[in-house]
């Protein structure tokens, strides 16, 4: 069995080890973390020791059996997040791709790219694609022939129409909708709720229904 590091914490980080742990694809060793000391459990009921600060994963590549995950969502430091990410030195097929077995998915019908995270009930339409890094929450929706692009995120009841370009490290918020033919700017933030029915500029802050911008970040 291989295993999975994984960089973050508590969150998306016990998310991908639950997904994990539910398709017996990986044993868990734990997280990689900046903040939390070395030795410390993440997690409430199961939980995972933090075995190092991020730096760590260097060494960690000597062993093959060896995956990883990014669970970080930046949110307000999407940008200097992407750049952190960027700056892996992981080949990859070294990034574990987390697919719930409850998500829908057309088979053979979709791109999927390295370290993505596919969450319970989550479905896909034909032609989609989805980049390195993004992650959908459960019960989120992606339309027929739309992107998703590098690290981005679409939280819990996300709809994303169909044709629809949602840029890098984009975060689409909980129970937001995005309308057919819209384009998300790269590093945009959609509000909860929200309901967008125009394209958005790279690195704004939409709100509401409709969704209207709050503002430039």
């Amino acid at each position: 069995m291989k295993k999975l590091v994984i960089f973050g914490g508590s969150g998306i980080g016990m998310i991908a080890a639950s997904i994990a742990e539910d398709i017996g694809s990986h044993e868990v060793l734990g997280f990689l973390n900046d903040v939390i000391p070395e030795g410390n459990k993440i997690g409430k009921y199961k939980k995972y020791p933090v075995i190092g600060k991020t730096e760590k994963y260097l060494e960690l590549l000597a062993d093959q059996s060896i995956e990883f995950f990014i669970a970080y969502v930046g949110l307000q430091n999407e940008k200097e997040t992407f750049e952190k990410i960027k700056e892996f030195k992981i080949p990859k097929e070294r990034w574990a791709t987390l697919i719930h077995p409850s998500a829908i998915i057309p088979k053979n019908f979709c791109s999927i790219g390295n370290g993505v995270l596919i969450a319970p009930l989550a479905q896909l339409s034909p032609d989609v694609t989805l980049n390195d890094h993004c992650i959908l929450l459960a019960n989120s929706f992606v339309g027929h022939d739309s992107t998703i692009d590098f690290f981005a995120h679409v939280a819990t009841n996300g709809v994303v129409g169909a044709n629809v370009h949602v840029g890098k490290a984009v975060h689409v918020g909980s129970n937001a909708t995005i309308r057919e033919k819209i384009r998300v700017g790269d590093f945009a933030l959609i509000g909860s709720g929200s309901v967008i029915l125009n394209d958005v500029p790279s690195n704004s802050i939409f709100i509401g229904n409709p969704g209207k911008l709050l503002r430039q970040k």
